[in-house]
Order: structure tokens, then sequence, then C-alpha cells
């Protein structure tokens, strides 16, 4: 069964180098390039893991991934948050709004396919 990826990125240069990436290791993947299209595509789809960029427009990644991880229909799929912000502040907020991962841009598509692979077996 092929595993289906949320990527929510405003970037169209690094949602596309993602996508090839998960694409090309074998993924299905879905796009959403603001929060609430994340939002809603995340609740619609459901999809195996949820790529998410914080800073976004219309609903930030802090808040897509907080609403998600405290519904209980949602909470098990996996976030992993790619985000420019490297602050011990903002990584703590990760943690707590429920992300799974952090991983900071730029970023190494080995990287982010090895987290991937680790959180959905």
């Amino acid at each position: 069964m092929l595993k289906r990826i949320l990527i929510t990125e405003d970037s169209p240069t690094i949602l596309a180098i993602a996508k090839e990436a998960l694409e090309s290791a074998g993924y299905g993947v879905l796009c959403a390039v603001d929060g609430q299209e994340a939002l809603d595509k995340a609740r619609k789809e459901c999809p195996d893991l949820i790529v998410l960029d914080l800073m976004l427009p219309k609903l930030d990644g802090y808040k897509i991934c907080r609403m998600l991880k405290f519904d209980e229909k949602y909470k098990q799929i996996p976030i992993v948050l790619l985000t420019a912000r490297t602050q011990e502040a903002d990584i703590q907020l990760g943690k707590e709004v429920g992300a799974d991962a952090y991983l900071t841009k730029p970023f190494e598509p080995e990287i982010l396919l090895a987290k991937i692979k680790e959180l959905i077996k």
C-alpha cells in the first residue's frame, strides 16, 4: 500500500525538492501551500505523515500541528516540522504542540527521507 505524505510549504522551490525526493522514494505526495489548505487536506485525506513548514500564510505550522495532535481522529499522524527557525525556543514549541520531529532548512532530502522512514513503519 502506497504511503501518502502531505507536504505543506509556501516556497515553490523547497516544495519541488521535497516532492521530488519523496516521489522518487515511492511515496504518494499531496501538497499544500498555505496553512488552511494544509489543515483541510490533512482532515480530508488523512495522510500517513505530514511535513509541515512553520511560517505559512493563513495558519502557521504550530497552530496546524496543535489542532491535529489534539484531535483524537488525527493525533496518530506523525508530523515533521521542516523550518528555517532554528532557535531553541522554536524547537521547544514544536515539541509542545506535538510534533514528532523537527528538521531545519536548508535540508538534505536524505535526512528527511530517513526521518519519514523512521516515523512510518
